[in-house]
């Protein structure tokens, strides 16, 4: 452990969002090491961590290892994986982890910690989309997680090297709500970093207000091919999603994350994004196995818990499991 508030980051996750806050918060003074395997362990050891941004590149010496011993504890460990590769991940981070070491997740979807300090009679429930045997709850526990929302567009565009297209926002909290000395002093970092970050209050609010979106554009996207201007540009397919997204909205209210906006609102402002490739279609183009579960399976699991009907999303949920299936990438 070093002698300054997260001098040490392990990015777990070198893909895209990884690359991109591993980079910068290399060049903020942090030591970087990273968990690889395979094509991006040896691009790491050979280039270091890479990410293109609009008028630079930034590259950063690391330390790189497919064995997290080999790196030891870390003040803070930034989880950046895909959620199927959580249970791998669950097993092998434990010599990471000091009594005191962060871990920030800063993935797609529900957390497999969501109702951790939340929920009120939901409160303590587990998962079972996400973590189905509570064993990455046991191997990871409560106290070092901290919840992270990336509001960014990043590619890789070859192993351990990656390009942000666009935004730079994390959105950070304990899951219990409080302001710890802990969080302020992650505020602080990611602030000196260069990203433009902000605490809280409710973190489980702006993990279901990204997921609003998510849950539905980014499997119709990898079911489609199509980029997010033809996908909200068709209006039965908008349709469609409209009428998951108000599912979801009414499971939030129920759970105590009331979303105060309609679904066009937020198409509104997918729209002012212009034409992307959501991080899903990206998976399905590369053969990388898809995050469904965090997404989609886990809103069918809230409604069931919560008996709200999701007719919709049953429908989105068997066609992108399907078609994922074939694929074998589920």
């Amino acid at each position: 452990m070093s002698d300054k508030p997260y001098g040490k980051v392990c990015i777990y996750g070198a893909g895209a969002i990884g690359a991109w806050m591993g980079t910068r918060l290399g060049r903020a003074g942090c030591s970087i090491s990273v968990v690889a395997r395979g094509a991006t362990l040896s691009a790491l050891q050979q280039h270091g961590l890479r990410c293109q941004f609009e008028k630079d590149t930034l590259a950063v010496p690391v330390q790189a290892s497919a064995d997290p011993a080999a790196l030891g504890a870390q003040d803070l460990v930034i989880l950046a994986v895909k959620a199927p590769a959580l249970p791998e991940v669950a097993r092998q981070i434990k010599p990471l982890l000091g009594p005191h070491t962060v871990v920030l997740t800063a993935m797609n979807g529900v957390p497999w910690w969501f109702f951790q300090g939340f929920g009120e009679k939901f409160a303590g429930t587990q998962l079972k989309a996400i973590d189905p045997m509570g064993e990455i709850a046991a191997r990871i526990p409560a106290a070092h997680i901290v919840g992270g929302v990336v509001h960014a567009s990043c590619s890789l565009l070859e192993p351990g090297y990656a390009q942000n297209h666009f935004g730079k926002r994390v959105i950070i909290g304990e899951p219990s709500g409080q302001k710890t000395e802990r969080a302020q002093q992650l505020t602080a970092l990611l602030g000196q970093a260069g990203f433009e970050v902000e605490q809280s209050a409710q973190i489980q609010k702006d993990i279901w207000y990204k997921l609003w979106g998510n849950m539905t554009i980014n499997p119709v996207s990898a079911l489609t091919g199509a980029t997010t201007d033809k996908i909200l540009g068709d209006p039965l397919v908008r349709d469609f999603i409209s009428k998951i997204m108000l599912e979801a909205k009414e499971i939030g209210a129920r759970i105590g994350i009331p979303i105060f906006q309609q679904p066009e609102d937020r198409h509104a402002v997918t729209l002012k994004l212009g034409a992307f490739k959501t991080s899903m279609l990206q998976d399905v183009e590369a053969g990388r196995p898809v995050e469904i579960d965090a997404l989609v399976t886990v809103v069918q699991e809230l409604g069931t818990l919560t008996g709200t009907p999701t007719p919709n999303t049953d429908i989105l949920l068997g066609l992108a499991r399907l078609q994922a299936r074939v694929r074998k990438l589920y």
